[in-house]
């Protein structure tokens, strides 16, 4: 039980931490019509493959090989990453702090993040799934998408109730609203 107290208060500290960066980011920024419109395409390719993900994913319950995770095991993580940089061009800083800002937050990506899910998940999904999961570990990449589809393919398709079950409308909503006002900002700077 302590474990998932735990978790749910790691996982509260992230969720808050992330909307602390996000307003630090809005507030401090100065960005441009051009920074808000190249960012924006990353952000909202990275929303797209998240979306895409959250309607084949039923957490833990099946090994989802279907949609994106034909292509990588991990589509909301690279997602996450799209959107994240997507956000850093978005947000101009002097001396280029957004930069500093981007490569900081791909090395706690790659550093920590993304180790510790290849840690801990894969274990805990071949203890669930056995073979069928070993063998999709071994064909599909962590986080890059192969060129190649995994073979072996689910039978499940998209699904708004899975979509909705993982909350990811809830990141639709939020990221619109970002770009919008990131794009208020911009040419609210430049009148």
């Amino acid at each position: 039980m302590a474990e998932k107290q735990y978790n749910k208060a790691l996982g509260l500290l992230r969720v808050v931490s992330v909307y602390v960066l996000v307003g630090v980011l809005f507030w401090f920024s100065r960005p441009t019509p051009a920074s808000v419109s190249f960012g924006a395409i990353l952000v909202v390719l990275g929303e797209a493959v998240r979306f895409w993900a959250a309607g084949h994913l039923h957490k833990t319950v099946e090994l989802i090989t279907s949609g994106p995770y034909r292509y990588t095991r991990n589509p909301l993580y690279l997602g996450r990453l799209l959107i994240l940089t997507g956000i850093c061009i978005m947000a101009i800083f002097p001396y280029s702090l957004n930069y500093v800002a981007l490569v900081l937050g791909w090395a706690v990506f790659f550093g920590y993040y993304l180790r510790r899910k290849e840690r801990v998940e894969p274990e805990r999904l071949r203890q669930t799934h056995g073979e069928p999961y070993e063998k999709y570990f071994k064909a599909v990449p962590a986080l890059f998408p192969t060129l190649r589809p995994y073979g072996h393919a689910s039978s499940t398709g998209w699904s708004s109730d899975r979509m909705l079950r993982n909350r990811e409308h809830w990141m639709v909503i939020g990221l619109t609203i970002l770009i919008v006002a990131m794009l208020w900002r911009a040419y609210y700077l430049m009148s």
